[in-house]
């Protein structure tokens, strides 16, 4: 619940821009991720594996920044369908996210050109001889295929650029004119993108995930992975709002009420992980079949169980009772700790989802790893600052951003 008791004037000025801590971030960002790249593309050279253990780790590390993307996407979407009021003074920061789908659709190269060459580095399922004697693979066969693959990929990042770039058009494009016909646009369009990314973000995580193992399947992927990539998104976007507000930003608009709300949308995802997570284990637990349970039986050997066991209670258990109360979710410091854990715990999540079908046997944690990690998340923060520009951070013309700025929770 939530009343209107005061009114808060927005100026349009230099508190709501980044200005010169722009170019810090992108000179910063683009340095660490030319040279967390380069180190990782050496060390998998010399590793002389024809570069697996170095596309695993891209691969890993790629899903997890464009996971907390997606979720801005869909966020996004969602708000203007339900036409929520309360997100207007935090959703110029979600869609500067979003708009690096652009940017992750260039890092997605190395893998697109990866499957092309014919390579079976990362997907088995490209392995021509392979599949000729495998009547599983060779029954994928019309869906799992290099050409297949690039233009399905082509198609969802088609899907996402498309839908990212018009919400931000017509919210920047409001800025100026203030416009309100604006947002009724968005949401019209908003029922069509949220059914599109409901379709492309379950079947791309299949496609770029689960496919690691082509002879394992769930009907409960795709949610899975969503789940996990609103936990991601939510709490980046809470530490977002704390940093912008340490350097200044947004002081007045972003409120300890929007902190609240974030926080209980971080608990929300964290119940609905647990749930999705538990969910798909007890079908293929109770089920028992050999085929279908190999996927499990990798992730609880002397190797994995010990992540598994973390993902447990770091992902869900810890998290979900930890912001529970309305204190803690109120406290900004405390919140921007519990949401920097949980980004640490998504990223093991990815890692427990890609890295068994490369190291079955071993966990393979190490400089490659890390290398990839600050080499992507440094492209990451650079292409925010890049998007971000000298445009506003606040969407200061929406005609809901007064309801933002005064709704306070019961």
């Amino acid at each position: 619940m939530g009343h209107h008791q005061k009114q808060i004037k927005v100026s349009n000025d230099e508190t709501i821009r980044l200005g010169d801590i722009r170019s810090v971030l992108m000179v910063g960002g683009y340095g660490a991720g030319l040279a967390g790249m380069l180190v990782a593309l050496v060390m998998g050279i010399m590793a002389g594996d024809r570069l697996r253990h170095f596309f695993f780790a891209y691969l890993t590390n790629y899903l997890f920044f464009l996971s907390i993307a997606l979720g801005a996407l869909g966020f996004i979407a969602l708000q203007h369908l339900t036409r929520a009021g309360w997100s207007a003074s935090v959703r110029r920061i979600t869609e500067i996210i979003a708009m690096t789908l652009a940017p992750m659709a260039l890092l997605f190269l190395p893998i697109l050109f990866s499957v092309l060459s014919g390579s079976h580095s990362l997907y088995e399922w490209n392995n021509s001889e392979l599949v000729a004697t495998n009547h599983v693979l060779a029954g994928k066969a019309p869906y799992l295929n290099s050409t297949f693959f690039a233009i399905r990929a082509v198609l969802y990042f088609a899907v996402w650029i498309a839908a990212a770039r018009f919400f931000f058009a017509k919210s920047t494009a409001q800025d100026e004119s203030g416009d309100p016909s604006l947002t009724l646009r968005m949401e019209s369009k908003s029922p069509l993108v949220v059914a599109a990314f409901a379709l492309t973000v379950t079947f791309a995580s299949i496609d770029w995930a689960m496919s690691l193992d082509p002879m394992w399947f769930s009907t409960m992927y795709g949610v899975y992975f969503f789940a996990g990539a609103m936990v991601a998104f939510f709490s980046f976007t809470l530490i977002c709002c704390s940093v912008l507000q340490s350097w200044g930003k947004l002081t007045e608009v972003i409120t300890v009420e929007r902190y609240h709300d974030l926080s209980k949308f971080i608990w929300g995802f964290t119940l609905f992980w647990g749930y999705i997570a538990f969910s798909q284990y007890l079908l293929y637990w109770y089920g028992n079949i050999p085929e279908e349970t190999g996927w499990y039986l990798v992730r609880q050997n002397d190797a994995w169980r010990n992540v598994s066991l973390l993902l447990l209670f770091g992902m869900f258990i810890i998290p979900f009772l930890g912001t529970m109360g309305r204190a803690v979710r109120r406290n900004r410091a405390l919140m921007v700790a519990w949401a920097i854990f949980l980004l640490v715990m998504h990223w093991v999540d990815i890692f427990w989802l890609v890295m068994p079908q490369y190291s079955p046997d071993k966990l393979p944690f190490g400089p490659m790893e890390i290398a990839c990690l600050i080499g992507l998340g440094g492209f990451f923060i650079g292409n925010l600052a890049w998007i971000a520009a000298e445009r506003p951070l606040l969407a200061f013309r929406d005609p809901r951003l007064t309801e933002s700025l005064t709704l306070e929770n019961m």
